[in-house]
């Protein structure tokens, strides 16, 4: 019997593999009012690997929060400016093995500033699904400054601190499935 842990990898696969949405999710943390983490979602985007080379899109609209107000405020021009930018778009530029990771090197863009970004993470699969077809999944993270993208808004709270942290984590869990 394969185990989980048996079928991590640290590599790419060749050929077309396309995300399946209902079994990914693209997320982002960052640090509120000093004291917890505040959590959003991209529940729409499209990830397409091709011979080893990962290119993501997400719409900016599709940002997801538990609260209607703080994704509002999420697409003004504060923070991603979806009017402008209405894409967040990750494409890899190499991919190489750090002990037993996968370390892919690529460049993200936000608000039109692209920045390099290392991600880190590992390859499951492939395996055959019940209908014939192969999947993989990838689990990638990694984290940004969202200055860096000219994410400036912050507020100051009354006995110090600030409301917003700068630094924004960033998890990946992708399914893919092979196409031909």
């Amino acid at each position: 019997m394969r185990t989980e842990a048996a079928d991590r990898t640290t590599t790419l696969p060749t050929g077309t593999w396309t995300s399946d949405l209902v079994h990914s999710s693209i997320v982002f943390r960052a640090r509120h009012m000093m004291v917890s983490t505040f959590r959003g979602e991209l529940p729409r985007f499209d990830v397409t690997v091709e011979d080893g080379t990962l290119t993501g899109t997400a719409p900016v609209s599709a940002i997801v929060t538990r609260d209607e107000k703080l994704t509002g405020h999420l697409a003004s021009p504060d923070f991603f400016d979806a009017e402008h930018h209405p894409e967040v778009t990750y494409r890899s530029t190499a991919t190489r093995v750090e002990g037993d990771e996968l370390v892919m090197d690529g460049e993200l863009t936000i608000k039109g500033i692209s920045s390099p970004l290392a991600l880190r993470g590992s390859v499951t699969g492939p395996h055959e699904d019940p209908f014939g077809l192969q999947r993989i999944g990838i689990d990638l993270h990694g984290s940004i400054d969202r200055r860096d993208f000219s994410m400036n808004w912050q507020a100051d709270l009354p006995g110090g601190g600030v409301v917003l942290g700068n630094d924004v984590a960033l998890a990946a869990q992708i399914e893919l499935v092979e196409r031909s």
